[in-house]
């Protein structure tokens, strides 16, 4: 069976934020993130496979096998890697926020969301908190860059400021004029918060956290500007996690 043109209209279009919310879809492509996907709890809509994967049974009947050509037509990757798969976006979970918890302030880049969910995966995170002018996690380029963790991390969009006024939970910001990390006693069950790569921590949410951490700079000239976030976010996730 080959692809429809309703098919590829779909598909294509799902490279949009509004036709993703619209239609309650999103694409993930290749053969390591569509298995993770495959194996979670997310409902398969679509399957589209070259010869060469081999589709579980139970999907057998949503799987339309096509040729490498028409993968292409579907594809965002630059080398389309044999499956691609069409899944239901959950309703997000409202759980109850405890533990360490990573909330974002506007991070615009897919790659550093991606690889921050899969940091929490890493770290045992379970929940992340997103501004609403957060990037998509749905975004194809997300998608593949969490490498199936998303399957793993309840994420959540929310007015960020007005969240950190009600929890209980000890907030901590990521500031280059705050305290030494490597200095500070930090909590088990705490938010980390962590803000855009150009501007850092946005003016309302400073106002309302209360802890201001760093990590320093060891270079002899110390004229390195910042680290990217996701970086960042994976030595202050390791401070946070290592006397657990």
């Amino acid at each position: 069976m080959s692809l429809s043109k309703n098919q590829i209209k779909l598909i294509n279009s799902l490279g949009q934020k509004k036709y993703r919310k619209t239609h309650q879809l999103f694409v993930a492509e290749g053969v390591k993130v569509v298995g993770e996907l495959l194996s979670s709890s997310l409902q398969l809509h679509m399957l589209f496979t070259t010869e060469d994967f081999d589709v579980p049974s139970q999907y057998l009947e949503k799987t339309t096998q096509i040729s490498e050509v028409e993968l292409k037509k579907i594809s965002s990757l630059k080398t389309p890697n044999k499956v691609l798969g069409v899944f239901e976006i959950p309703v997000p979970e409202e759980n109850e926020v405890k533990g360490l918890v990573v909330a974002l302030d506007g991070i615009n880049d897919p790659g550093n969301l991606g690889t921050i969910i899969r940091l929490c995966d890493w770290f045992g995170i379970e929940q992340l908190i997103c501004s609403t002018d957060t990037v998509d996690c749905y975004n194809q380029k997300v998608i593949q860059s969490t490498m199936g963790s998303i399957t793993r991390v309840s994420i959540n969009y929310t007015n960020l400021s007005s969240f950190l006024e009600e929890t209980k939970l000890p907030t901590y910001i990521a500031d280059m004029e705050g305290t030494n990390v490597y200095k500070t006693v930090l909590p088990e069950k705490a938010i980390l918060i962590m803000g855009n790569e150009a501007n850092g921590i946005s003016k309302e949410i400073r106002s309302v956290v209360s802890n201001k951490i760093s990590i320093p700079r060891f270079g002899e000239t110390q004229e390195t500007e910042s680290l990217n976030v996701a970086t960042a976010t994976a030595i202050l996730l390791s401070e946070f996690k290592r006397n657990v």
